[in-house]
């Protein structure tokens, strides 16, 4: 079970640039759950799960995200909404 829930909005130059493919695998490789998309302004969501110190390194991975990507901006919350996931996957 996590220990913390996350809830993130990334701006900036991170759609076309394989920004949720990229944080999918980071996430798969710090152990963390959850979920990542597009948003129709050109944002991208996610939510993420998982040891708190793990998901530390995520949101500073999400600050600078893909090679071609230009993040401007990120906005963090946490959430409690108690779903349980079991993987970490791309929404469409």
């Amino acid at each position: 079970m996590a220990d913390k829930t996350i809830h993130a909005i990334i701006e900036g130059r991170v759609q076309g640039v394989y920004f949720r493919d990229y944080t999918r695998r980071e996430a798969e490789k710090l152990g963390l759950v959850g979920w990542v998309r597009n948003q129709r302004d050109g944002s991208v969501e996610a939510l993420i799960a998982g040891d708190s110190g793990k998901i530390e390194k995520m949101i500073d991975w999400l600050h600078e995200g893909s090679p071609m990507a230009n993040v401007t901006g990120i906005t963090v919350t946490e959430h409690s909404h108690e779903d349980t996931y079991h993987d970490f996957t791309i929404r469409y």
